[in-house]
């Protein structure tokens, strides 16, 4: 049984299963890059005009902080010129060459290996959270709730979806 293995007590009653983590990384559409140095750290992305998210729950943009495997951190400064509150319109606008963006890596695996966009800085990325299945304490847990979630949680790992949501 897999929800037993890294469940997270909440508060009482409730349990967290993570599934899988959320990691955002910095793409630009190979058009765009044309003739442009690369960035080599996440301060050179300031060199590039940038498509931006803003919060569709505060409505302030979001701030970017990125880390690298040995585990440094970089404050990112953008240059953004558009800001837009869907991960979508985001992804589109910079499949457009209207600037660079920072896009989960759920929205833009599929345009990196189509090459319709190019990932910079490879190695860096945000982890934004986890994606969590929520239920109740697993003493009081039915039976049917506990094969949900068994189910739930090998597909995330049988359908690599874990692997789709990062960047690694």
């Amino acid at each position: 049984m897999f929800y037993n293995a890294t469940a997270i007590e909440l508060s009482p009653g409730f349990v967290a299963r993570e599934l899988a983590r959320v990691q955002i990384v910095a793409v630009a559409a190979p058009l765009l890059m044309q003739g442009k140095h690369f960035p080599k750290t996440p301060a050179h992305l300031s060199d590039f005009v940038a498509m931006g998210m803003r919060s569709p729950n505060t409505g302030k943009p979001y701030e970017h902080r990125m880390r690298n495997a040995a585990g440094k951190e970089a404050q990112i400064s953008l240059d953004v010129r558009m800001m837009v509150n869907d991960p979508d319109a985001l992804c589109k606008s910079v499949i457009m060459g209207m600037g660079i963006g920072l896009l989960p890596m759920a929205h833009v695996r599929r345009f990196i290996e189509s090459g319709a966009l190019i990932r910079l800085l490879p190695g860096w990325q945000m982890d934004v959270g986890p994606v969590s299945l929520y239920f109740a304490s697993q003493k009081l847990l039915p039976a049917k709730t506990r094969a949900f979630v068994d189910f739930i949680t090998g597909a995330f790992i049988q359908n690599g979806i874990a692997n789709e949501l990062s960047a690694s």
